[in-house]
């Protein structure tokens, strides 16, 4: 069984990815979609829900460490899980004290899980020079 903080983490890339895909602004709405869809309990919904918030209001900031550790990629050519993905790990290392080796390791996970096999050591090499960029590894 996953621990609480992987399964909000899995909860908020699921949701980031609906509002992304969908193009809707309501984090709310969306939450409780994703939670009748997952038969999810609303508590884990309800701890993504607050952490989606807080990266959509950082987003342009996340964007840019993210590009600027995204040599030769456009972020908007990086495919959504992956781009978001980046987005909550960079989140967590500016503005959380989660370990950045844990930061990194939990996004390795998402990408095994939901993303495509090159992913995990596209979003190692982005995360690893965001970390070091910012002094945490």
């Amino acid at each position: 069984m996953l621990r609480r903080e992987s399964r909000i983490r899995a909860r908020a890339l699921q949701l980031m990815y609906a509002l992304e895909i969908n193009g809707q602004a309501a984090t709310a709405a969306s939450a409780d979609g994703l939670a009748r869809l997952t038969g999810e309990l609303r508590i884990v919904t309800d701890g993504a829900e607050p952490m989606v918030r807080q990266i959509r209001e950082r987003q342009a900031a996340i964007d840019a460490l993210a590009q600027a550790a995204a040599d030769n990629w456009r972020l908007e050519r990086i495919a959504t899980i992956e781009r978001n993905i980046l987005r909550i790990a960079i989140y967590e290392l500016v503005a959380t004290d989660v370990p950045a080796k844990v930061v990194i390791d939990e996004a390795l996970w998402m990408a095994h899980r939901f993303a495509g096999p090159r992913a995990p050591g596209f979003i190692n090499g982005v995360l690893d020079r965001v970390a070091r960029d910012l002094g945490r590894l």
